[in-house]
């Protein structure tokens, strides 16, 4: 019987070990969605950006593009959300519309706004759908995998 009851207590510790991984990998899941989420609002804004200060400096999209030394198709297509450019288009674009370029890059996402981005820890405490004794255990897992100590 002894022995039986330690295989039911290692079943019991590895079954809890993989209910809070897998709550753990369902959690980052839904943080790298909002990340995504996050990116494509960041993309469709910066089009909407560019597009808002190319009109204010009355500027056709085929001048901007020429003065950018990009094509008007992908200019284009930055309006409209489509594409991303890279930090040197925009550092171009910025240049033509006699913008900082800082502004671009933090609108496209490649330079943080303080308060704007989530980390883990702060996903895992705003999660409704998790109980306490659940955030506190993932809390531990992943502070054990980036080798910090809890904070709580």
């Amino acid at each position: 019987m002894r022995c039986w009851s330690n295989e039911a207590q290692q079943f019991r510790e590895t079954s809890c070990q993989a209910a809070v991984l897998w709550a753990a990998a369902n959690c980052l899941q839904k943080l790298a969605l909002c990340d995504i989420m996050l990116i494509m609002k960041q993309i469709g804004d910066l089009g909407e950006y560019i597009r808002s200060q190319r009109e204010r400096s009355a500027m056709s999209l085929r001048k901007l593009a020429e003065t950018a030394g990009i094509s008007n198709p992908y200019l284009s297509q930055i309006e409209r959300g489509l594409r991303k450019p890279s930090a040197e288009i925009l550092k171009s674009l910025a240049r033509a519309l006699s913008i900082s370029a800082e502004t671009l890059y933090q609108r496209a996402g490649l330079l943080d706004e303080v308060g704007m981005r989530r980390d883990v820890p702060e996903a895992i405490a705003v999660d409704e759908t998790l109980t306490k004794t659940q955030k506190i255990a993932l809390l531990e897992v992943y502070n054990s995998f980036i080798g910090q100590d809890n904070e709580e």
